[in-house]
C-alpha cells in the first residue's frame, strides 16, 4: 500500500499506511476534497452519497492517482445503509480508522412559524440523525479491532458555524448542527477508553455547490438578508461578511479532515475546530 502525504497547501502533515476512511457526502464540495486529501495522505478511502454518478466519478479520479477508492450508494438516514457500509469497509479492507461525517443538506431558510414540520423533520434528519448513525456504526466498527490489534480510530463530524451562532431564518439548520457539537462531545466521552477520539468541525461559508444552490433559492425566495437581490450579491456580502475577506474553499476544511485524523491531533477529542475565516471572532 502506498504511503502519501497531504499538506493541503497548508504545513498540515498526515499520514494513513493501510488505513481505511469513510466520507460521506463526498460527490461533491467538502466530502470529495476530504476524501481526495485522505486518499492522498495514503488512505483507502469508502466514498458514499446518494448522488451515484457524481460519486463514481469522484472515487474514479482518486484510484487515477493511484490510491484505492469504492463508492457506494448510501441514504445516511437509512441504518440498515450504515449497517451495508461498515460491512463492505470490513469485509473488502478488513478495518474502519476514520470516518467523516459531511453529509448534509442546506435549507432555503424560514421563519420559524413559518416552518413547517415535515421541513424540520428532513434537515433533522439529513444533518443530525445521520451522525448519530454514524458515530454509532464507526463505534462498532471500530471497536472490533480491539480483540484483533491495537484499536482505536478518528471520527469527525462536520457541523457549521451555525453550530455555536444563531442565524435568523434558520432554526432547522442551527438546532441541526449545534446537535452535531454536543453529540460529538458525548461520543468523545464514550470513545475516549476505547482509543476512538471525535472531534467537530465547524466551517463558515465555502464555497460549494450547496451553498450556492441554497443562495439562489434563498433569492428565488426573497429571503435574502438585507433584501439583496441577486446571488451574486449575496457571495459578495458573505465574503466582506468574514474578517479574512473571501469565502472558504472545500480544501480548506480537506485540511483540517486530514489533521484531525491523523497522529498529529492523538491528543484531541471532544474538540470543536473552527474554519471560518474569523467570522465567528467578531
Amino acid at each position: 500500500m502506498k504511503t502519501g502525504r497531504y499538506n493541503g497547501g497548508r504545513g498540515l502533515v498526515a499520514e494513513f499506511n493501510n488505513k481505511v476512511a469513510v466520507v460521506t457526502g463526498a460527490a461533491r464540495g467538502l466530502g470529495a476534497a476530504s476524501a481526495r486529501g485522505l486518499a492522498a495522505a495514503g488512505a483507502q478511502v469508502i466514498l458514499t452519497d446518494v448522488l451515484v454518478d457524481e460519486g463514481e466519478v469522484q472515487a474514479g479520479q482518486i484510484r487515477k492517482t493511484g490510491a484505492e477508492a469504492v463508492f457506494v450508494a448510501h441514504d445516511v438516514t437509512h441504518e440498515p445503509a450504515w449497517e451495508a457500509v461498515m460491512s463492505l469497509a470490513l469485509e473488502q479492507f478488513g478495518r474502519v480508522d476514520i470516518v467523516v461525517n459531511n453529509a448534509g443538506v442546506a435549507p432555503t431558510g424560514k421563519p420559524l412559524d413559518e416552518l413547517a414540520l415535515d421541513e424540520w423533520q428532513r434537515v433533522i434528519g439529513i444533518d443530525l440523525d445521520s451522525v448519530f448513525l454514524g458515530c454509532k456504526h464507526a463505534f462498532r466498527a471500530m471497536k472490533i479491532r480491539e480483540t484483533k490489534e491495537t484499536g482505536g480510530g478518528s471520527i469527525i463530524n462536520i457541523s457549521s458555524i451555525m453550530g455555536l451562532i444563531g442565524m435568523g431564518n434558520g432554526a432547522d439548520y442551527n438546532a441541526a448542527k449545534g446537535g452535531v457539537r454536543l453529540l460529538t462531545k458525548v461520543a468523545a466521552l464514550e470513545g475516549a477508553p476505547f482509543g476512538i477520539r471525535v472531534n467537530s468541525i465547524h466551517p463558515g461559508f465555502v464555497d460549494t455547490s450547496l451553498v450556492r444552490d441554497a443562495i439562489d433559492r434563498s433569492v428565488e425566495a426573497g429571503r435574502t438578508q438585507g433584501g439583496l437581490g441577486s446571488a451574486n450579491e449575496v457571495i459578495e456580502m458573505l465574503s466582506l461578511s468574514h474578517p479574512i475577506g473571501h469565502l472558504g474553499v472545500p480544501d480548506d476544511i480537506a485540511s483540517a479532515v486530514v489533521f484531525l485524523a491523523g497522529d498529529g491531533a492523538r491528543f484531541m477529542t471532544g474538540s470543536e475546530m473552527v474554519v471560518d475565516g474569523g467570522y465567528t471572532a467578531q
